[in-house]
């Protein structure tokens, strides 16, 4: 049951959505590259609006798929529905799965592209219509913990990685002429707003309960051998550390010692894989840290409402039930970007 639970949720067609794509609102730049880590190319896709506002807020968009599966793809239709029906530049990224360079990605560094893309964005994002000085993140599943983990983790970097004393992020993209000194000191990481849909928030657990075994069907979905995320004889239970540094629940700071952007963190009422439990976890942990968030159940659904295509198995269809909870992430972002 488990293993077809997986192969719903997560291999499913793509379908057209007829008026929630509005291509005259926006152009489309296709496969932009931004880094090639170890030589493997990553991309995003960039939507600007077509609207005559000469500055927008950006979007950065993170897909889920559990780390080993899915590409950006899986996001077209809630990317292309944003950019028909909102003022805001949209970057549907790509980073490395655990399964790139031969199997050899660890954690860390998905984290370290998802921070890269931010950094290249910031950089680059006036050629497409964004500011630089108002970038939101966002993710679903996976997705999510790489958005949470932009956010919590942008002053825990390192020139090293996780192979240096205390262990750290290196950003796989990083400006030009700039140290990770002066990228702490300056908080050049900082973004104003994220927002979380059904994050994976505790990767520490997530692996203490058999993420790195065979049992775990993702890596056969993904065609790979099951491992430590971290690499080598790293696990959970001698190296707690890792697993915790690179999950949202434990990363949280205090607001007095650093206040992070307002949130929008949003579950299914049904949701077996990232449960309700989990999220309110995190949003009350937030809370008891001063942190801005604000929660919202989406009642009667379960797992990846906002994928492309549709889902029999689990009862989503993109038109039928992403819709809502997109409007409610664009009247959020609308709120810290142009309710001022």
């Amino acid at each position: 049951m488990r293993k077809l639970l997986y192969l719903f949720v997560f291999c499913l067609p793509l379908i057209s959505f007829g008026q929630n794509n509005i291509p005259e609102n926006y152009t489309l730049h296709s496969d932009v590259l931004w880094a090639e880590p170890k030589g493997y190319s990553l991309t995003m896709d960039i939507y600007s609006p077509n609207s005559q506002q000469e500055s927008y807020p950006v979007l950065i968009i993170y897909h889920g798929g559990g780390w080993l599966i899915n590409d950006k793809s899986i996001m077209d239709q809630m990317s292309q529905y944003i950019a028909s029906n909102s003022n805001y530049v949209v970057c549907n990224v790509d980073y490395r799965l655990l399964t790139a360079n031969d199997n050899t990605t660890t954690m860390n560094e998905i984290i370290q592209d998802a921070m890269g893309a931010v950094l290249w964005v910031k950089d680059h994002i006036a050629k497409y219509k964004g500011n630089p000085d108002q970038i939101a993140v966002t993710g679903d599943s996976a997705g999510g913990q790489l958005a949470a983990m932009v956010v919590n983790a942008a002053q825990n970097l390192s020139a090293n990685s996780f192979d240096s004393d205390p262990i750290g992020f290196t950003p796989t993209y990083i400006p030009e002429g700039k140290t990770i000194d002066q990228l702490i000191e300056n908080n050049t990481l900082e973004v104003q707003a994220a927002v979380l849909s059904y994050p994976a928030v505790d990767i520490y657990a997530t692996a203490m309960g058999g993420f790195e075994k065979e049992s775990n069907f993702f890596w056969q979905m993904g065609g790979a051998k099951a491992r430590s995320i971290f690499g080598g004889d790293i696990n959970p239970t001698s190296n707690p550390e890792y697993y915790k540094l690179s999950s949202p629940i434990y990363t949280i700071p205090k607001a007095n010692e650093r206040k992070l952007p307002p949130q929008f963190c949003h579950v299914g009422t049904e949701d077996q894989t990232t449960t309700p439990s989990s999220i309110k976890s995190y949003v009350d942990a937030l809370k008891e840290h001063g942190q801005q968030v604000e929660y919202w159940e989406y009642q009667g659904r379960n797992h990846a409402y906002l994928d492309s295509g549709s889902n029999e198995f689990l009862g989503n269809t993109f038109g039928e039930d992403a819709i809502t909870p997109i409007k409610k992430i664009i009247a959020f972002l609308d709120g810290v970007f142009y309710e001022k």
